[in-house]
């Protein structure tokens, strides 16, 4: 049995404020659930269903909840918003023991979208779900028009792409060995920018960022393989990175050193950290926007 959440209780609020968040999107919402070989994966559906499809992707531990309410009402007016609740993560899709034993996050989102009759769509992530979107385009370029990677990098073969993930992490600790409602916020403030006033950030989602750090847990089954020369002729073609200049975990020389050495089309986004589209909602939605639209 997987084991989400360190006790019922804590799923139990982590659950409500998800459903109140879902008010914040300002849009209306559909949510579904279908069956894979990897559990029941939760997706939050909103937007006409004859625009061109956007799948988006949270990052680590999170969920699309808490990731997208500030992204989904400007989105939905361009696109057919497909917000997946990743396995592993405080959403509400519930991995089974294939998950942990023989998870392949190609199979799962081929069959994602077979089992919603979308052939060819584009994808946005933040953070892991950058790499998630990077992992799927290098697999299934026919499937995916273009791709938006925030708050992420390709990582390439050797120990720089190492390097970069051990500094990635540090950002995290130590305060997530200890996740208080204070040390929550202490973290929050270390993945923001330095100008970015915390205090303008919705109650509700405070609230719903300290429970998943109390309460939840990441059960990890992750692909992180390193890109070679031809995913990067491919990402050239198709994908968009933005960073934000404050970005402890990203914004790094070794990244944008990949970056340049393949000739990535990226953007430092000024006055934002690792919570990129949190802190520039506008700015990124037209960014999504005019990239996708391109």
């Amino acid at each position: 049995m997987v084991k989400r959440f360190k006790s019922l209780e804590g799923r139990q609020l982590i659950y409500e404020s998800y459903n109140r968040l879902l008010n914040l999107w300002e849009v209306s919402i559909d949510e579904i659930d279908l069956d894979t070989m990897y559990g029941k994966t939760h997706i939050i559906l909103s937007g006409n269903k004859e625009k061109p499809p956007l799948l988006l992707f949270h990052g680590s531990g999170d969920n699309s909840a808490i990731m997208w309410f500030l992204n989904a009402k400007e989105l939905a007016k361009h696109f057919y918003i497909v917000a997946v609740d990743s396995f592993g993560g405080a959403g509400k899709s519930e991995p089974n023991e294939s998950y942990l034993k023989t998870f392949d996050p190609t199979l799962w989102l081929d069959n994602l979208l077979d089992s919603m009759n979308i052939h060819v769509t584009n994808i946005a992530g933040i953070s892991y779900g950058g790499y998630m979107t990077l992992a799927y385009t290098a697999k299934r370029p026919d499937r995916v028009n273009k791709a938006v990677c925030m708050a992420g990098y390709p990582p390439v073969k050797g120990i720089k792409s190492f390097l970069i993930m051990i500094r990635s992490l540090k950002v995290f600790f130590p305060e997530i060995l200890n996740p208080t409602d204070e040390n929550a916020m202490k973290l929050l403030k270390k993945l923001c920018s330095p100008n970015f006033n915390e205090s303008l950030l919705d109650n509700e989602m405070l609230k719903h960022w300290s429970y998943i750090l109390k309460y939840s847990r990441v059960e990890k089954n992750k692909t992180s393989a390193a890109f070679d020369e031809q995913d990067m002729f491919l990402f050239r073609d198709k994908a968009l990175f933005l960073i934000g200049e404050f970005d402890r975990a990203v914004y790094q020389p070794a990244v944008i050193k990949i970056l340049k050495d393949y000739n990535l089309n990226y953007k430092i986004v000024k006055d934002t950290g690792h919570t990129i589209n949190h802190e520039r909602p506008e700015l990124i939605n037209r960014e999504i926007i005019d990239f996708l639209a391109t």
